[in-house]
Formats: structure tokens, C-alpha cells, sequence
């Protein structure tokens, strides 16, 4: 019995000796230590913008389907497929002569309705006839000159022409055919200049306006072209929630054939008083994002709201100011109201 209660006394004493030891320990654990050494980085202005690649086409500038006004044989067709027309060009002919008839009939009854009209003047110059008399002579006249004039136009309407500078394309007739208003005769394209089309995210419709000049290069070119923006539609998609754009391409170059697909460098959301700051500096939260701020020598946690990020930095909206030091390194050793030792100060370079 004496042995046993020995042993108990004995075990207690190591134990409450093992104890206070430990507790010992922890307290020199917590005890003062050394400031943290980081690097830090100095908030300043700079100018940033957006980099974003949209896709688009191109396309003529103008692009029309040759139709004839009205049906008829076609007696002189002038279409050289994949030549160059000038405005005016006449590029095919429909059977007229009856046209041609009736014009010239009243052509013969003008000079007719014009000599009794004449004589009928001076009949009323000597009150030799009544002024009703001589009015409706003239009135032959007017009607006779309205007559040509319809014919005239009926006329044109059977020369169809290229009504703009142009490339022809592959005709769909023959001469001899007979033609009505809805066959395609062939497409003329307007290449002296080319149009791209391409849309932007909603985000960017206040960034674009007339005269932006856009850099572009067609699906397996191995050059950038340039483009200037001609109009915006008036309003967003709502579908898409995108913009559309329209730019006009006015370089001649192998490389830009209508139709092709077309990828579009756009630089928007530009900010040129933006705040900068390394992407490793900010930290992830379950509710936003935080960076460590230098106050005097203390680590000091800001919520912050980011914008613009590339490769290396991130855009600072709201929570720091200019002139601020953030700390770059040793994030996860810093607790709040820290002490930190800056051993470096890093900048944006310019």
C-alpha cells in the first residue's frame, strides 16, 4: 500500500513538472518577435486600357444584285465577268424598237401640233380665231411633250447600267434570254473600299465613336490592317447585348477579299488616371478582395474593388489612394496590425 501511494505522489509531480514546462514554452512562443520583412509597392497614376480581340468580316463596301426594271429579250449583253465597270456602264440591253416606234410617231405629231400652234398665234395676234382655240393648241403640244418624256423613260428602263464603280461578278443570263424584274442578272461590288463589321460587348458602346480607327488581320494573313469606324447601330442588341460596328477599310491589299473572316484588336475602357498594383498583392476573400496596406510600420487589411487585370497588375477602383504602399510578398506570415519591415519599394515602370 505504502509502494503504491509512493508511485502516485511520484507520477503527479512529473506530470505537473511536464505541464508548467509546456506552459512555459508557449508563453515565450507568444512573446515579442521581430518585424516581418516584405516587399512593398508605391500606388501611382497610369494609363491603361482594355485589350479585347472581337470577330468580324469583311465586306464590300457596296454590294448590288443587277436586276431590269421591266421583262424583256435581251438583245446586247456587255458583262465581262470579274471586270472592273465604271458608273455608267451600260451593262445590258432589252429589246426597244417598239419603243423606239412610238417615240418617233410622236415625234412627228410634236412638229405637227407645234406648227398649228404657231399659226394659231398669230391668228390670235389679228382676232382671227378665239383664245380658247389657241389654248388647246397649245395644250396638244404640253400633251405630246409629256407623251415623249413617258416613252423617254420607258426607253431607259430597258438599259440597265452599273450604277457605281465596280467589280462584276458571275452572270446568271445569256444574251437572247428573255428577262423579268425578279432574276438576278449578276452582283456588283464596290472594292475601291471595303467595310468591316464586328460587334462589342455592351461595356465598351460609350468607347466607340466615328473615326475610331480599329487594327484588324483576316483569318490567314500574316499582316495588321487598319480600319476606321464609320457608324454604330443605335442601340444594343438585346439579345447578344452587343453593339454593332461598321468600319470602313480604304487599304488596297491581296490579303483583304470581301467575305473573309476578319479578327478585330479593340483597346477600350481606356483610363488614364487609373491605380495600379501587382496581382499577387491582392487577396481572395469569401465576400471581396483585400490587400495589405503599409500604415507607418503596420500591416493594416483594406477592402478593395478591382477593374482592369492583365498579366502582371490589376486596376484598383475603390480603397486605396495615391501614394499608398501595398505589400507584395509574404502575404500569408502577415496578421493584421503586424509589424513589417519594407525591404524593397517596387514602382509601375513608365
Amino acid at each position: 500500500m505504502y509502494k503504491r501511494l509512493l508511485f502516485l505522489l511520484l507520477s503527479s509531480s512529473l506530470l505537473l513538472s511536464a505541464c508548467h514546462s509546456k506552459k512555459n514554452e508557449q508563453v515565450q512562443a507568444r512573446g515579442p518577435r521581430g518585424p516581418v520583412s516584405a516587399d512593398g509597392f508605391v500606388v501611382e497614376i497610369h494609363s491603361i486600357s482594355d485589350n479585347i480581340q472581337v470577330p468580324g468580316s469583311l465586306l464590300p463596301f457596296e454590294e448590288t444584285q443587277i436586276r431590269a426594271e421591266v421583262s424583256g429579250r435581251i438583245v446586247e449583253l456587255n458583262i465581262k465577268e470579274g471586270a472592273t465597270v465604271t458608273k455608267g456602264t451600260l451593262l445590258v440591253k432589252l429589246f426597244d424598237r417598239d419603243l423606239q416606234a412610238q417615240l418617233n410617231k410622236l415625234k412627228v405629231q410634236l412638229k405637227i401640233k407645234q406648227k398649228t400652234a404657231e399659226r394659231n398665234q398669230e391668228l390670235l395676234a389679228i382676232n382671227g380665231i378665239s383664245q380658247q382655240d389657241y389654248d388647246l393648241s397649245t395644250l396638244d403640244v404640253d400633251n405630246l411633250n409629256a407623251d415623249i418624256e413617258t416613252t423617254v423613260i420607258a426607253i431607259s428602263k430597258t438599259e440597265i447600267r452599273a450604277p457605281y464603280n465596280g467589280n462584276v461578278g458571275l452572270r446568271n443570263v445569256s444574251l437572247g434570254s428573255y428577262l423579268s424584274p425578279t432574276d438576278i442578272i449578276t452582283t456588283l461590288r464596290e472594292v475601291d473600299q471595303l467595310k468591316l463589321e464586328f460587334s462589342v460587348p455592351e461595356k465598351y458602346a460609350k468607347d466607340i465613336k466615328k473615326g475610331y480607327v480599329v487594327s484588324f488581320r483576316v483569318d490567314g494573313g500574316k499582316q495588321d490592317h487598319k480600319a476606321n469606324v464609320l457608324a454604330t447601330e443605335s442601340s444594343v442588341d438585346q439579345n447578344t447585348r452587343t453593339l454593332k460596328v461598321k468600319a470602313v477599310v480604304n487599304e488596297a491589299h491581296p490579303e483583304l477579299v470581301p467575305g473573309i473572316f476578319a479578327k478585330v484588336n479593340l483597346q477600350l475602357g481606356k483610363d488614364n488616371k487609373a491605380l495600379m498594383i501587382p496581382t499577387q498583392a491582392v487577396i481572395p476573400q469569401a465576400r471581396g478582395k483585400q490587400v495589405i496596406l503599409l500604415r507607418k510600420d503596420s500591416a493594416s487589411f483594406v477592402n478593395v474593388e478591382t477593374g482592369i487585370r492583365d498579366s502582371a497588375f490589376v486596376q484598383i477602383l475603390n480603397g486605396l489612394k495615391v501614394g499608398d504602399t501595398v505589400i507584395t510578398t509574404g502575404l500569408m506570415a502577415i496578421r493584421p496590425n503586424a509589424k513589417v519591415k519594407i525591404t524593397k519599394v517596387n514602382r509601375l515602370a513608365k
